[in-house]
């Protein structure tokens, strides 16, 4: 029993790298709608941001859509995805607490279930990174010029 196991272990370890490359394209997705309606309505945006005080709404609002369009663009390639997954877990963290909160758990109410697994998942991206299909892992493995053979 232990020896199926151990080849059980011994075969998903080889599929590590595919939870990462999806959790990278999932979260793409889900910003995409949430990035769009910023990048249409911004002044909209800044006003709904207003309307639940969230400090300097406009300078708050195009963060939000600068960082959204970003961590899209980087998630999808997976480059430097543990640096962009730290102010995307920021904006869903500003979610949880200014929309979804209130409403409870369940995604069907509006609740914070959704932005709560997306904030798992770009955690699991800040401690993992990107995994092996990705440009992180492609820079990665580029031999580097040292100044000495410039």
């Amino acid at each position: 029993m232990r020896t199926l196991y151990r080849k059980f272990v011994e075969g998903t370890g080889k599929l590590n790298d595919i939870p990462l490359l999806l959790f990278r394209l999932i979260l793409a997705i889900g910003f995409y709608s949430p990035a769009m309606m910023k990048v249409k309505n911004l002044e909209g945006v800044a006003q709904w941001f207003g309307s639940m005080n969230y400090p300097l709404p406009m300078v708050s609002a195009t963060l939000a859509m600068v960082t959204e369009v970003a961590g899209i663009i980087l998630l999808v390639l997976g480059f430097r995805t543990r640096i962009i997954a730290i102010p995307l877990m920021f904006v869903m963290l500003v979610a949880i607490f200014t929309t979804h909160i209130s409403n409870g758990f369940a995604a069907g109410d509006n609740g914070f279930e959704i932005p709560l697994y997306y904030l798992l998942m770009l955690f699991a991206l800040v401690v993992y990174g990107s995994g092996r299909y990705s440009l992180d892992h492609l820079v990665g493995r580029i031999p580097r010029r040292s100044a000495t053979t410039a």
